[in-house]
Protein backbone atom coordinates (compact mmCIF):
# COMPACT_ATOMS: atom_id res chain seq x y z
CA UNK A 1 0.00 0.00 0.00
CA UNK A 2 1.23 3.61 -0.81
CA UNK A 3 0.75 6.20 1.19
CA UNK A 4 0.94 10.21 1.40
CA UNK A 5 3.41 11.36 4.26
CA UNK A 6 0.73 13.23 6.13
CA UNK A 7 -1.64 10.50 5.97
CA UNK A 8 -4.18 10.35 8.95
CA UNK A 9 -3.44 7.69 11.94
CA UNK A 10 -5.70 6.23 14.52
CA UNK A 11 -8.98 5.48 13.85
CA UNK A 12 -10.01 6.57 9.86
CA UNK A 13 -13.20 4.56 9.35
CA UNK A 14 -15.84 2.75 11.83
CA UNK A 15 -19.14 1.38 10.69
CA UNK A 16 -20.70 0.10 14.41
CA UNK A 17 -23.19 -1.30 12.64
CA UNK A 18 -21.24 -3.84 10.19
CA UNK A 19 -18.37 -4.42 12.40
CA UNK A 20 -17.80 -7.05 14.97
CA UNK A 21 -17.77 -5.41 18.63
CA UNK A 22 -14.31 -6.36 20.78
CA UNK A 23 -10.98 -5.03 21.76
CA UNK A 24 -7.86 -5.67 19.11
CA UNK A 25 -4.72 -6.76 20.76
CA UNK A 26 -1.70 -4.90 18.99
CA UNK A 27 2.06 -4.33 18.99
CA UNK A 28 4.47 -2.46 16.94
CA UNK A 29 7.45 -5.00 16.10
CA UNK A 30 9.97 -4.22 18.34
CA UNK A 31 8.33 -2.28 20.51
CA UNK A 32 8.54 -1.87 23.80
CA UNK A 33 4.41 -1.70 24.20
CA UNK A 34 1.59 -4.22 23.32
CA UNK A 35 -2.23 -2.52 23.56
CA UNK A 36 -5.64 -3.56 23.51
CA UNK A 37 -8.13 -0.91 21.53
CA UNK A 38 -11.43 -0.27 22.15
CA UNK A 39 -13.61 0.06 18.94
CA UNK A 40 -13.06 3.48 18.64
CA UNK A 41 -9.32 3.33 18.41
CA UNK A 42 -8.26 4.48 22.01
CA UNK A 43 -6.03 2.06 24.22
CA UNK A 44 -7.53 0.94 26.83
CA UNK A 45 -5.11 -1.37 28.33
CA UNK A 46 -1.33 -1.35 28.21
CA UNK A 47 1.57 -3.55 28.55
CA UNK A 48 4.91 -2.24 29.06
CA UNK A 49 8.81 -3.58 29.24
CA UNK A 50 12.23 -2.22 29.01
CA UNK A 51 14.71 -4.60 29.23
CA UNK A 52 13.47 -6.07 25.60
CA UNK A 53 11.01 -5.40 22.28
CA UNK A 54 7.43 -7.04 21.64
CA UNK A 55 7.66 -8.52 18.24
CA UNK A 56 4.10 -10.36 18.55
CA UNK A 57 1.50 -10.84 21.63
CA UNK A 58 -1.58 -12.77 22.25
CA UNK A 59 -4.01 -12.62 24.73
CA UNK A 60 -4.72 -16.21 26.88
CA UNK A 61 -7.78 -16.88 28.42
CA UNK A 62 -6.33 -16.21 32.16
CA UNK A 63 -5.83 -12.58 30.76
CA UNK A 64 -1.84 -13.07 30.54
CA UNK A 65 -0.09 -11.66 27.84
CA UNK A 66 2.18 -14.47 26.03
CA UNK A 67 4.83 -12.77 23.72
CA UNK A 68 7.42 -13.32 21.73
CA UNK A 69 10.21 -10.56 22.60
CA UNK A 70 13.58 -9.43 21.00
CA UNK A 71 16.88 -8.35 21.34
CA UNK A 72 17.34 -4.72 23.35
CA UNK A 73 18.99 -3.46 20.26
CA UNK A 74 17.03 -2.92 16.87
CA UNK A 75 18.16 -5.09 13.87
CA UNK A 76 20.68 -3.63 12.11
CA UNK A 77 20.38 -1.02 9.68
CA UNK A 78 19.68 -1.81 6.22
CA UNK A 79 23.24 0.46 5.05
CA UNK A 80 26.32 1.08 6.57
CA UNK A 81 28.31 3.15 4.41
CA UNK A 82 28.16 1.70 1.31
CA UNK A 83 27.33 -1.78 2.46
CA UNK A 84 24.04 -3.77 2.69
CA UNK A 85 23.24 -6.32 5.29
CA UNK A 86 24.13 -9.14 2.54
CA UNK A 87 27.53 -8.03 1.87
CA UNK A 88 28.18 -8.21 5.74
CA UNK A 89 29.66 -11.56 6.64
CA UNK A 90 26.66 -12.95 8.67
CA UNK A 91 28.92 -15.77 10.79
CA UNK A 92 26.99 -18.47 12.35
CA UNK A 93 24.92 -18.66 15.43
CA UNK A 94 23.43 -16.81 16.97
CA UNK A 95 25.44 -13.83 14.99
CA UNK A 96 23.34 -14.70 11.77
CA UNK A 97 19.82 -14.30 13.74
CA UNK A 98 20.35 -10.77 13.21
CA UNK A 99 20.26 -10.34 10.15
CA UNK A 100 17.39 -13.00 9.00
CA UNK A 101 14.32 -10.41 10.12
CA UNK A 102 11.71 -12.09 12.74
CA UNK A 103 13.80 -12.96 15.08
CA UNK A 104 12.90 -13.37 18.81
CA UNK A 105 14.69 -14.35 21.94
CA UNK A 106 12.85 -15.13 24.62
CA UNK A 107 8.62 -16.26 25.36
CA UNK A 108 7.49 -14.47 27.71
CA UNK A 109 4.07 -14.37 29.77
CA UNK A 110 3.26 -11.23 31.55
CA UNK A 111 0.25 -10.37 33.74
CA UNK A 112 -2.25 -7.89 33.44
CA UNK A 113 -0.21 -5.17 35.55
CA UNK A 114 3.14 -6.52 33.43
CA UNK A 115 4.79 -8.39 35.80
CA UNK A 116 6.67 -11.72 34.06
CA UNK A 117 5.30 -14.93 35.53
CA UNK A 118 6.77 -17.28 33.04
CA UNK A 119 9.13 -17.06 30.38
CA UNK A 120 11.36 -19.45 28.39
CA UNK A 121 15.01 -17.61 26.57
CA UNK A 122 16.23 -19.00 23.67
CA UNK A 123 18.45 -16.75 20.93
CA UNK A 124 17.46 -18.77 18.01
CA UNK A 125 13.75 -18.59 18.20
CA UNK A 126 11.37 -16.76 15.98
CA UNK A 127 7.93 -15.37 14.26
CA UNK A 128 5.53 -17.26 16.01
CA UNK A 129 4.24 -19.21 18.98
CA UNK A 130 1.15 -20.89 19.95
CA UNK A 131 0.14 -22.20 23.26
CA UNK A 132 -1.19 -25.76 23.36
CA UNK A 133 -4.53 -26.74 25.34
CA UNK A 134 -2.23 -28.62 27.91
CA UNK A 135 -0.11 -25.61 29.02
CA UNK A 136 2.85 -26.45 26.51
CA UNK A 137 3.98 -23.92 24.00
CA UNK A 138 4.96 -24.76 20.35
CA UNK A 139 7.43 -22.33 18.53
CA UNK A 140 9.87 -22.12 15.68
CA UNK A 141 13.71 -22.17 16.04
CA UNK A 142 16.20 -21.25 13.80
CA UNK A 143 18.94 -24.40 13.19
CA UNK A 144 22.07 -25.44 10.95
CA UNK A 145 20.82 -28.08 8.89
CA UNK A 146 23.62 -30.77 7.66
CA UNK A 147 25.74 -30.33 4.33
CA UNK A 148 23.94 -32.22 2.71
CA UNK A 149 20.41 -31.08 2.62
CA UNK A 150 22.20 -27.60 2.28
CA UNK A 151 23.33 -28.99 -1.16
CA UNK A 152 20.39 -30.25 -2.29
CA UNK A 153 18.43 -26.95 -1.56
CA UNK A 154 17.05 -25.79 -4.84
CA UNK A 155 17.15 -21.62 -6.02
CA UNK A 156 17.96 -18.30 -4.41
CA UNK A 157 20.25 -16.22 -5.20
CA UNK A 158 23.28 -14.31 -4.05
CA UNK A 159 25.42 -11.17 -5.27
CA UNK A 160 28.77 -11.97 -6.26
CA UNK A 161 31.39 -12.49 -3.55
CA UNK A 162 28.42 -12.72 -1.04
CA UNK A 163 29.42 -13.61 2.57
CA UNK A 164 27.51 -16.93 3.28
CA UNK A 165 27.00 -18.36 6.73
CA UNK A 166 29.48 -22.37 7.50
CA UNK A 167 26.20 -23.57 6.94
CA UNK A 168 22.67 -22.87 5.67
CA UNK A 169 19.70 -22.17 8.05
CA UNK A 170 16.50 -24.38 8.46
CA UNK A 171 13.65 -24.27 10.73
CA UNK A 172 12.68 -26.75 13.52
CA UNK A 173 8.95 -26.99 14.92
CA UNK A 174 9.86 -27.38 19.26
CA UNK A 175 7.64 -28.27 22.15
CA UNK A 176 8.20 -27.00 25.39
CA UNK A 177 6.71 -27.21 28.40
CA UNK A 178 5.82 -25.18 31.68
CA UNK A 179 8.93 -25.41 33.27
CA UNK A 180 11.02 -24.86 29.72
CA UNK A 181 11.84 -28.44 28.84
CA UNK A 182 11.60 -29.64 25.38
CA UNK A 183 9.51 -31.80 24.98
CA UNK A 184 9.30 -32.23 21.13
CA UNK A 185 11.12 -31.16 18.07
CA UNK A 186 10.41 -31.77 14.21
CA UNK A 187 12.97 -30.36 11.70
CA UNK A 188 11.35 -29.21 9.33
CA UNK A 189 14.00 -29.66 6.90
CA UNK A 190 13.77 -33.09 7.28
CA UNK A 191 10.16 -33.22 6.30
CA UNK A 192 9.85 -31.19 3.29
CA UNK A 193 11.63 -32.36 -0.03
CA UNK A 194 14.24 -29.53 -1.70
CA UNK A 195 12.61 -30.23 -4.96
CA UNK A 196 8.93 -29.41 -3.10
CA UNK A 197 10.28 -26.34 -1.34
CA UNK A 198 12.49 -23.97 -3.53
CA UNK A 199 14.01 -21.16 -2.52
CA UNK A 200 12.78 -17.64 -4.58
CA UNK A 201 15.59 -16.71 -6.65
CA UNK A 202 15.23 -13.09 -5.04
CA UNK A 203 15.69 -14.38 -1.93
CA UNK A 204 19.58 -15.01 -0.47
CA UNK A 205 20.62 -18.22 0.22
CA UNK A 206 21.54 -17.65 3.64
CA UNK A 207 18.14 -20.02 5.24
CA UNK A 208 15.86 -22.44 3.37
CA UNK A 209 12.10 -22.21 4.73
CA UNK A 210 12.08 -19.42 6.95
CA UNK A 211 8.50 -20.15 8.53
CA UNK A 212 6.41 -17.45 9.65
CA UNK A 213 3.76 -19.18 11.51
CA UNK A 214 3.04 -22.24 13.32
CA UNK A 215 -0.62 -23.68 14.75
CA UNK A 216 -1.93 -26.71 16.59
CA UNK A 217 -5.18 -27.88 14.24
CA UNK A 218 -8.01 -29.86 16.15
CA UNK A 219 -6.15 -33.03 15.34
CA UNK A 220 -2.54 -32.58 16.50
CA UNK A 221 -1.40 -31.43 13.07
CA UNK A 222 1.20 -28.89 12.62
CA UNK A 223 -0.62 -26.37 10.25
CA UNK A 224 3.14 -23.93 8.85
CA UNK A 225 3.80 -21.18 6.50
CA UNK A 226 7.33 -20.73 5.15
CA UNK A 227 7.96 -17.70 3.31
CA UNK A 228 11.21 -18.26 1.37
CA UNK A 229 9.84 -21.33 -0.51
CA UNK A 230 5.79 -19.47 -0.85
CA UNK A 231 4.56 -23.00 0.53
CA UNK A 232 2.09 -24.16 3.45
CA UNK A 233 1.64 -27.13 4.73
CA UNK A 234 0.84 -29.30 7.71
CA UNK A 235 3.00 -31.86 9.54
CA UNK A 236 1.74 -35.05 11.61
CA UNK A 237 4.25 -35.20 14.18
CA UNK A 238 5.78 -38.52 14.80
CA UNK A 239 4.28 -41.33 16.73
CA UNK A 240 8.17 -42.56 17.33
CA UNK A 241 11.72 -41.37 16.51
CA UNK A 242 10.40 -40.69 13.06
CA UNK A 243 10.94 -37.30 11.17
CA UNK A 244 7.36 -37.05 10.94
CA UNK A 245 5.29 -36.90 7.86
CA UNK A 246 4.31 -33.88 5.41
CA UNK A 247 0.57 -34.83 5.24
CA UNK A 248 -0.31 -31.72 2.67
CA UNK A 249 1.57 -29.14 1.04
CA UNK A 250 0.49 -25.83 -1.02
CA UNK A 251 2.69 -23.37 -2.50
CA UNK A 252 3.62 -21.73 -5.90
CA UNK A 253 2.44 -20.42 -8.05
CA UNK A 254 -1.03 -19.66 -6.28
CA UNK A 255 0.55 -17.68 -3.37
CA UNK A 256 3.54 -15.90 -2.84
CA UNK A 257 5.91 -15.26 0.12
CA UNK A 258 2.48 -15.67 2.48
CA UNK A 259 1.66 -15.46 6.24
CA UNK A 260 0.14 -16.62 8.59
CA UNK A 261 -2.00 -19.77 7.60
CA UNK A 262 -4.59 -20.50 10.67
CA UNK A 263 -6.86 -23.47 10.69
CA UNK A 264 -10.69 -22.68 10.24
CA UNK A 265 -13.59 -24.27 11.39
CA UNK A 266 -14.67 -25.35 7.71
CA UNK A 267 -11.62 -27.23 7.20
CA UNK A 268 -10.37 -24.21 5.48
CA UNK A 269 -7.11 -22.72 6.01
CA UNK A 270 -7.30 -18.95 5.83
CA UNK A 271 -3.56 -17.52 4.62
CA UNK A 272 -2.54 -13.82 4.05
CA UNK A 273 -1.11 -14.37 0.15
CA UNK A 274 1.62 -11.08 0.46
CA UNK A 275 2.37 -11.43 -3.10
CA UNK A 276 5.98 -10.22 -3.70
CA UNK A 277 7.98 -11.60 -6.46
CA UNK A 278 4.34 -13.18 -8.15
CA UNK A 279 5.09 -15.47 -11.21
CA UNK A 280 4.25 -13.14 -14.06
CA UNK A 281 2.05 -10.47 -12.44
CA UNK A 282 2.40 -7.37 -10.48
CA UNK A 283 2.92 -7.39 -6.55
CA UNK A 284 -0.47 -7.36 -4.51
CA UNK A 285 -1.90 -8.95 -1.61
CA UNK A 286 -4.69 -10.93 -1.08
CA UNK A 287 -6.38 -13.35 1.37
CA UNK A 288 -7.70 -17.12 0.53
CA UNK A 289 -9.13 -19.42 2.14
CA UNK A 290 -7.81 -22.85 0.50
CA UNK A 291 -9.38 -26.46 0.91
CA UNK A 292 -6.58 -28.70 1.87
CA UNK A 293 -9.03 -32.01 0.17
CA UNK A 294 -9.32 -30.43 -3.00
CA UNK A 295 -6.99 -26.93 -3.42
CA UNK A 296 -10.06 -25.04 -4.07
CA UNK A 297 -8.98 -21.08 -3.54
CA UNK A 298 -11.91 -18.98 -2.53
CA UNK A 299 -10.10 -15.17 -2.78
CA UNK A 300 -11.64 -13.47 0.53
CA UNK A 301 -10.56 -10.32 -0.41
CA UNK A 302 -8.59 -8.37 -2.73
CA UNK A 303 -7.64 -4.50 -3.47
CA UNK A 304 -9.44 -2.54 -6.54
CA UNK A 305 -6.93 -2.25 -8.01
CA UNK A 306 -5.55 -5.21 -6.76
CA UNK A 307 -2.55 -3.40 -6.02
CA UNK A 308 -3.93 -0.88 -3.85
CA UNK A 309 -3.83 -3.58 -1.06
CA UNK A 310 -0.36 -4.46 -0.54
CA UNK A 311 2.42 -5.45 2.26
CA UNK A 312 5.91 -6.89 0.96
CA UNK A 313 6.11 -8.65 4.37
CA UNK A 314 4.75 -9.22 7.70
CA UNK A 315 0.37 -8.86 8.01
CA UNK A 316 -1.59 -11.72 8.96
CA UNK A 317 -5.60 -12.12 8.72
CA UNK A 318 -7.89 -13.66 11.52
CA UNK A 319 -11.50 -14.53 11.00
CA UNK A 320 -14.14 -12.69 13.27
CA UNK A 321 -17.33 -14.61 15.25
CA UNK A 322 -19.91 -12.89 13.00
CA UNK A 323 -17.81 -14.02 10.14
CA UNK A 324 -16.22 -10.68 9.30
CA UNK A 325 -11.65 -10.88 9.00
CA UNK A 326 -9.62 -8.74 11.07
CA UNK A 327 -6.87 -8.07 8.51
CA UNK A 328 -2.96 -6.67 9.43
CA UNK A 329 -1.65 -5.05 6.42
CA UNK A 330 1.62 -5.09 8.39
CA UNK A 331 4.28 -2.82 6.16
CA UNK A 332 1.35 0.06 6.72
CA UNK A 333 0.78 -0.49 9.75
CA UNK A 334 -2.84 -0.83 8.70
CA UNK A 335 -5.51 -2.69 10.76
CA UNK A 336 -8.93 -3.10 9.20
CA UNK A 337 -12.23 -5.32 9.24
CA UNK A 338 -13.97 -6.39 5.77
CA UNK A 339 -17.19 -7.58 6.02
CA UNK A 340 -18.98 -11.08 4.21
CA UNK A 341 -18.59 -8.53 1.04
CA UNK A 342 -15.72 -7.28 1.34
CA UNK A 343 -16.55 -3.98 2.80
CA UNK A 344 -14.34 -2.05 4.75
CA UNK A 345 -15.90 -1.67 7.90
CA UNK A 346 -13.51 -0.80 10.47
CA UNK A 347 -9.54 0.67 9.99
CA UNK A 348 -7.00 2.07 12.36
CA UNK A 349 -3.64 3.04 11.26
CA UNK A 350 -1.26 2.30 14.12
CA UNK A 351 0.54 5.72 15.16
CA UNK A 352 3.51 3.84 17.11
CA UNK A 353 6.92 4.46 15.15
CA UNK A 354 9.86 2.62 16.21
CA UNK A 355 13.13 2.17 14.27
CA UNK A 356 13.87 -0.91 11.19
CA UNK A 357 17.11 -1.29 10.08
CA UNK A 358 17.55 1.73 10.64
CA UNK A 359 14.36 3.50 9.31
CA UNK A 360 11.33 4.94 11.22
CA UNK A 361 8.59 2.50 10.60
CA UNK A 362 5.15 1.69 11.83
CA UNK A 363 5.27 -2.02 11.46
CA UNK A 364 2.59 -4.51 13.05
CA UNK A 365 3.25 -8.19 12.80
CA UNK A 366 -0.43 -9.35 13.64
CA UNK A 367 -3.11 -8.13 15.31
CA UNK A 368 -6.09 -9.69 17.39
CA UNK A 369 -9.71 -9.15 18.09
CA UNK A 370 -11.25 -10.40 21.78
CA UNK A 371 -14.89 -10.06 22.67
CA UNK A 372 -15.75 -8.57 25.20
CA UNK A 373 -16.88 -11.68 27.13
CA UNK A 374 -13.46 -13.10 26.30
CA UNK A 375 -12.35 -15.04 29.63
CA UNK A 376 -9.68 -13.05 29.33
CA UNK A 377 -10.78 -9.52 29.51
CA UNK A 378 -13.84 -10.76 32.03
CA UNK A 379 -13.99 -8.42 34.77
CA UNK A 380 -10.64 -6.56 33.71
CA UNK A 381 -10.56 -2.16 33.65
CA UNK A 382 -10.67 -1.27 30.33
CA UNK A 383 -10.62 2.59 30.08
CA UNK A 384 -9.36 5.31 27.88
CA UNK A 385 -8.98 7.76 30.36
CA UNK A 386 -6.82 5.54 32.30
CA UNK A 387 -4.87 5.96 29.81
CA UNK A 388 -5.28 9.49 28.63
CA UNK A 389 -1.99 10.96 28.36
CA UNK A 390 -0.82 7.46 26.77
CA UNK A 391 -3.81 7.88 24.18
CA UNK A 392 -2.77 12.07 23.55
CA UNK A 393 0.82 11.66 23.03
CA UNK A 394 0.01 9.47 19.96
CA UNK A 395 -3.50 11.41 18.77
CA UNK A 396 -6.00 8.75 19.46
CA UNK A 397 -7.76 11.29 22.09
CA UNK A 398 -8.61 14.68 21.76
Amino acid sequence: MGWPIHRPTGLTHYDPFKSCKGYTLMCGTNAHDAVLLDMQGRVVHRWHIDERRFFTVELLPNGNLLALVAPIEPPAPRTAGNQDRFSVDPGGPPEIFNMLGGRGNGLWELDWDGNVVWQYDNPGIHHDFHRLENGNTVSLEWVEMTKEIEESVIGGGRQPDQPMPPIMMGDDIIEIDADGNEVSRINLWKVLKPEDAIICPLENTWEWTHVNSIEQMPDGGLLFSARNVSTIGIVDPPKDDGPGSLRWRFGQPEISHQHHATWQDDGRVLVYDNGMHRLQDLAYSRILAIDPDTDEIDVIFQGDPREQFFSAHISGVARLPNGNHLITEGAAGRLFEIDSKGAVVWEWISPFQMKQRGDLCNWVFRAWRYDADYPGLTGRELNADRWADFNRLHGLLD
